[in-house]
């Protein structure tokens, strides 16, 4: 896979350098328009020319296709989480992995929101979470007990022994909103006293 990868690199690298390259020429008019009719003419007379240029482009068009394929099944293994299980592979989204550490951090009091991006590679799962903290809290204290409950919480669902690193990124933090006070039960609501006047406009 990494020789197809830098195979294909080199190859994008050199089709673009050449294309830089003869834009860069005609537009410094580096070659009178008289060669450039020659080459032309030299190509559309020349069979094995015209041949070599049509591998060519149908070389490009594969690799092309190629590379999306291979770029939209990484994408795609990506998005979710793939183990075994004796009775066949099980798959889980990580979009719903998300979803549960928004459900589990609800319990914390001193979190206002969260919002977790999951990642899932070769080397493990890498959680990142974006947390609005209350300014009551002591951040060094609070992002630890997030980063120890969304670890714990999510190896027990998973079940999985791959490492999880799990990072937090504090991007507000916002004061308590304060209660509005209760009307007391016993207290009537006060009454209009005087006399109204009624008249003809």
């Amino acid at each position: 896979m990494r020789f197809l990868g830098g195979l294909t690199l080199f190859f994008y690298t050199l089709v673009f350098l050449l294309v830089g390259g003869i834009l860069i020429t005609l537009s410094l008019n580096l070659v009178p328009p008289e060669s450039v009719l020659d080459i032309f003419n030299m190509v559309y007379t020349t069979k094995d020319v015209r041949l070599a240029l049509g591998i060519t482009g149908i070389l490009i068009i594969f690799i092309s296709i190629t590379v999306m394929q291979i770029t939209m099944g990484k994408i795609q293994r990506e998005k979710t989480i793939a183990f075994e299980n004796p009775d066949g592979q099980v798959t889980i989204s990580l979009s719903a992995i998300e979803d549960f550490i928004k459900r589990s951090v609800k319990l914390l009091p001193e979190v206002k929101e969260l919002r977790p991006n999951v990642r899932a590679s070769k080397k493990g799962i890498t959680i990142i979470n974006r947390v609005t903290l209350f300014s009551d809290v002591n951040i060094p204290e609070m992002t630890e007990k997030i980063q120890n409950m969304v670890k714990s919480r999510v190896q027990d669902m998973l079940g999985v022994d791959e490492p999880i690193n799990i990072k937090v990124h504090v991007v507000k933090i916002v004061h308590k909103e304060e209660p509005a006070k209760e009307v007391k039960k016993d207290q009537k609501p006060q009454q209009f006293r005087g006399s109204i006047e009624y008249g003809e406009y």
